[in-house]
């Protein structure tokens, strides 16, 4: 389809301000959480993403109300009239997001039973689902497999149960939240995620009468409630997409302003840009982030859960550090296949070399288990434009980033997979000065 394609004339300089509404990893959760209320809630600061679409549709199935607020990216849902959905309706979701999952414990405590189908999402190593199906039979439920998918059911009400995370996922730790504040009982989460997104669900389920406690060792205690009302809510800002963007400024040389971004959720990552040789500045209203000048500097980076270095922040900021001097080491220990998308990077003249052991000084789970998951990039080199297939969606942001600095034109595809975390991504581009135009426009204008 050549609406899926975009033509990147790459070597200019991106330079502007842009805003960066709430964070991909927070809102269609927070939405999947006004199904447990008995009233309405208001979402704020919602951006315009596929995600937030696909929850949406999922929860208008389920009878849920979503409309407009009073100002814009404004989210009002009311659960009042929950009912069951077609399977057939909810299998057409199937394969466009990962966010069903989560629909388990909230439609167990409304309807009784859940109905759950294939589910997608980006393809950059195993994250399995099984557990989240072990950890609702641990709360009561029977599931079934299904040729369709899973369904489940709630013979009594879920009871409150002890839970270990053998790693600290941040969707199994939804999964728990979503469905412990209505089960009886207390539930002992340990080994949790601790990400600010993770915070601000609970937040969002404190403020609809949940009772959860966060201890300093990574244990989550959640005392189950007869009944949750709304919640009114403006989402956390999406440091993710804040800092692709930063990468971006310093991968062609520019100087962006982000608007909504926020110092706090991204120390680590500010850290880490600073020691690569990027600058920025802070103010209230967001971030300010440019290329200085002179050369950039190598790094070691080991990527790890909140609040060490996010993996997705790695896959844009490798884009960057294809232009330091030296050689930097690149150690990820989240998803086993994320560096995958350093291949295209290669083509377009990067070096850039893979390797199975643990670069970075400390072991992980990888280690033993034959991935490719340390990168070793030798810089600077200069980037050619090339052919370029999106894999997932922070890859597929970080080759954009790679047109945008390489020399010549890039044939990018696959470019609506970066709908699904990028609002307005193609107007953010062309506000920012980049050279984009999609084949049917270069075709009008030949």
């Amino acid at each position: 389809m050549t609406d899926d394609v975009l033509l990147v004339h790459g070597g200019t300089p991106l330079e502007g301000e842009i805003r960066v509404r709430g964070a991909k990893n927070l809102v269609p959760k927070a939405m999947v959480a006004a199904l447990l209320g008995s009233g309405p809630s208001r979402l704020r600061n919602v951006p315009d993403i596929r995600d937030v679409r696909v929850v949406r549709g999922l929860l208008q199935l389920h009878g849920v109300t979503v409309g407009p607020g009073d100002e814009a990216g404004e989210l009002v849902l009311d659960p009042s009239h929950v009912e069951s959905a077609n399977v057939a309706d909810i299998d057409a979701h199937a394969g466009s997001s990962r966010i069903p999952i989560l629909f388990c414990g909230p439609l167990l405590h409304r309807l009784g039973h859940a109905f759950i189908p294939g589910l997608g999402g980006c393809e950059i190593g195993g994250r399995p689902i099984d557990f989240h199906f072990e950890v609702l039979r641990q709360f009561g439920a029977v599931i079934e497999k299904r040729p369709e998918g899973q369904y489940l059911e709630a013979p009594q009400r879920l009871r409150g149960c002890k839970v270990r995370l053998p790693y600290p996922s941040v969707g199994a730790t939804e999964q728990v939240l979503l469905t412990a504040v209505l089960a009886e009982g207390v539930t002992e989460l340990a080994n949790a995620a601790v990400e600010p997104e993770i915070e601000d669900l609970i937040c969002v389920l404190q403020k609809m009468g949940a009772i959860i406690s966060m201890d300093t060792d990574r244990t989550i205690r959640i005392t189950g409630v007869d009944r949750l009302g709304g919640y009114n809510h403006r989402a956390l800002p999406d440091r993710l997409e804040s800092a692709s963007w930063a990468s971006a400024a310093l991968a062609t040389k520019g100087n962006v302003y982000v608007r909504g971004a926020s110092q706090r959720e991204m120390m680590t990552f500010l850290n880490t840009y600073r020691k690569v040789g990027g600058a920025f500045d802070i103010d209230e209203q967001g971030i300010r982030f440019w290329h200085p000048g002179g050369d950039l500097s190598a790094i070691a980076l080991e990527t790890d859960v909140h609040p060490g270095f996010q993996t997705d922040w790695q896959q844009p900021l490798v884009v960057a550090l294809t232009q330091a001097s030296g050689l930097s080491i690149v150690h990820e220990t989240v998803y086993e296949s994320r560096l995958g998308f350093t291949s295209a990077l290669n083509q377009m003249g990067a070096h850039i070399q893979l390797y199975r052991e643990c670069l970075g000084g400390t072991p992980c789970r990888f280690g033993q288990r034959n991935f490719l998951h340390s990168a070793v990039v030798s810089g600077p080199t200069k980037l050619q434009g090339a052919d370029l297939v999106i894999p997932d969606l922070r890859g597929g942001f970080s080759y954009l980033i790679a047109a945008l600095a390489a020399e010549g034109t890039s044939h990018v595809h696959g470019i609506d997979l970066i709908n699904r975390g990028y609002e307005n991504f193609m107007e953010k581009l062309r506000a920012l000065g980049a050279n984009v135009e999609l084949p049917a426009q270069a075709t009008a204008t030949a």
